[in-house]
């Protein structure tokens, strides 16, 4: 099923969690709504919530509680992704402005807060002990994510371990968590919550890795930033780190020379995205992607034949070969 199918198939659904994000974003604070539209008018494809509609369809439940939980994972992921651009000072987020080139980083971190709470406040009206402790765990996993990556700020000597620790606590945690509540919410046997969890775990490594893929592979007009983004701001992701792993010395220079370079005609860093495609770490870093993605569609092998598990198996594919 391609990505078009998958997303009309869920539409109704998404629709619905657009509009729930809007009723939360109705403060009677003019700054909050003013924000809070400027932020959904973003695009972005819903995916977390797209795998929320999904797992719980494949495990037979369609309540009202899809739509909630689903806006509120979506308002966890836009704040964290509203407090990373003032941690890397980034200027533009999906092709436009970012909140805190626009409203100032004061303003932004407040906003961040607000809808972490207001995700809270959703996800509370559920009175489900076991959603809420999902959701604690994953946003406290987020955060010791994002605290890794600072700590590992700049660092050439970072491991491929670290790396995928990072990505699995920044990202594929969200994804498990929206897999497996859509098998919470149904009441489904611990095998199948497992099986859920696994599949969004895996989901959400092959997305991350993925996505690192198009900071040397895509262009600035369609990733919505320039490209080595990433590694000008000392995120070192898998195509350096196995770049850097052969030893020669005039690798990491060459990677110092692209991230020190910002001129018009950024030939440093020409430079060495030749290089990564004559070492062909960048074939490396993508069959690492692509093994997480078939990962995630074996966890399903335990599920009965189904529109919706032919979805998210489709899903699992789309995330290694998207361009954007």
């Amino acid at each position: 099923m391609n990505i078009q199918d998958i997303f009309n198939l869920v539409a109704p659904q998404i629709r619905e969690v657009e509009e729930e994000l809007r009723r939360q974003a109705g403060s009677h604070v003019f700054l909050i709504r003013r924000i809070g539209e400027y932020l959904q008018s973003g695009g972005g494809k819903r995916l977390r919530p797209v795998v929320m509609v999904l797992s719980s369809r494949l495990c037979g439940f369609e309540g009202p509680e899809v739509i909630r939980l689903a806006a509120v994972v979506e308002l966890i992921h836009t704040a964290t992704l509203v407090h990373d651009d003032i941690i890397d000072n980034a200027d533009l987020r999906r092709g436009r402005p970012s909140v805190n080139a626009s409203w100032g980083n004061g303003i932004t971190v407040l906003m961040g807060d607000w809808l972490f709470m207001t995700s809270i406040g959703l996800a509370l009206s559920q009175r489900d002990f076991r959603i809420l402790e999902v959701l604690t765990n994953v946003t406290r996993n987020m955060v010791e994510g994002e605290l890794l990556q600072m700590e590992l700020h700049g660092k050439m000597d970072i491991t491929e371990s670290q790396h995928l620790e990072i990505s699995e606590y920044k990202t594929a945690r969200l994804f498990s968590a929206c897999s497996g509540m859509g098998a919470i919410l149904s009441e489904a046997d611990p095998q199948r919550v497992e099986d859920l969890e696994s599949y969004g775990r895996n989901l959400g490594m092959a997305f991350q890795l993925a996505d690192d893929l198009l900071d040397f592979t895509s262009r600035p007009e369609v990733l919505g930033k320039p490209v080595i983004h990433d590694l000008r701001e000392g995120k070192v992701t898998l195509p350096i780190i196995y770049l850097l792993e052969d030893g020669c010395p005039s690798y990491l220079d060459k990677v110092n020379a692209a991230i020190q370079e910002n001129g018009r005609e950024d030939l440093a860093k020409q430079d060495l995205l030749r290089l990564i495609a004559e070492t062909r770490t960048l074939d490396r870093a993508r069959a690492r992607a692509i093994g997480f993605s078939e990962k995630a569609k074996e966890s399903l092998a335990g599920f009965p034949d189904s529109v919706a598990k032919k979805a998210l198996l489709g899903l699992a594919d789309f995330v290694v070969s998207r361009n954007s």
